[in-house]
């Protein structure tokens, strides 16, 4: 299925009550993993929803962030507007309750206790060991929105090319994040990827 808001049609079809359920305890389960941000998760949002269930094509996955980035707002919309290319209203409803419920709860209990034992070994290496983490999360889904242009041809150069100088810049320089995003933005509108 490739229908959605994303792609400029209607609400993706209604789902089965348990169906509904499933997609709201998946990202239930990746809220609690979804350490630096739900978009971490993106790659796995990615393999239940296109790969292991159909419910939308890589184009329209993609087009779901892009959209839901580019807007203003909470980078957490484009969980909504995936949900709701899946299954309309309660689709994103499901998909939105299920990343915000337990990684919310789970913030307010550990913001508290960190508070409390902020100076604590402990405490200071879990903060420090969540970096890399995070930093694999973020390569993996940068890798799972790049498949659909390093997929075609004519795309191929310059995405490669993009995602270089990107990761280059950020590893490497003090430039900010929204340069890079023009930058691609550019790319884009040129048509080089």
């Amino acid at each position: 299925m490739t229908s959605g808001l994303a792609l400029g049609l209607q609400p993706g079809s209604p789902l089965g009550a348990a169906e509904l359920v499933g997609l709201f305890g998946h990202f239930m389960v990746l809220s609690l993993i979804a350490i630096g941000g739900a978009i971490t998760t993106a790659s796995d949002m990615h393999r239940y929803v296109v790969q292991e269930k159909g419910w939308m094509g890589d184009d329209a996955f993609t087009a779901s962030i892009a959209i839901a980035q580019a807007a203003p707002g909470p980078n957490i919309l484009f969980v909504a507007v995936i949900g709701w290319n899946i299954a309309g209203p309660l689709g994103a409803l499901a998909t939105l309750g299920g990343i915000l419920i337990p990684s919310t709860t789970l913030t307010l209990w550990i913001a508290r206790f960190a508070r409390q034992r902020r100076e604590t070994r402990g405490v200071r290496a879990f903060v420090t060991g969540l970096a890399p983490v995070t930093i694999g999360l973020l390569l993996a889904t940068g890798w799972v929105l790049a498949q659909p242009y390093l997929a075609a041809p004519d795309r191929l150069v310059g995405a490669a090319l993009l995602m270089a100088v990107t990761v280059f810049a950020i590893a490497r320089t003090r430039i900010g994040p929204m340069w890079l995003v023009a930058l691609g933005a550019v790319a884009g509108a040129l048509g080089w990827v």
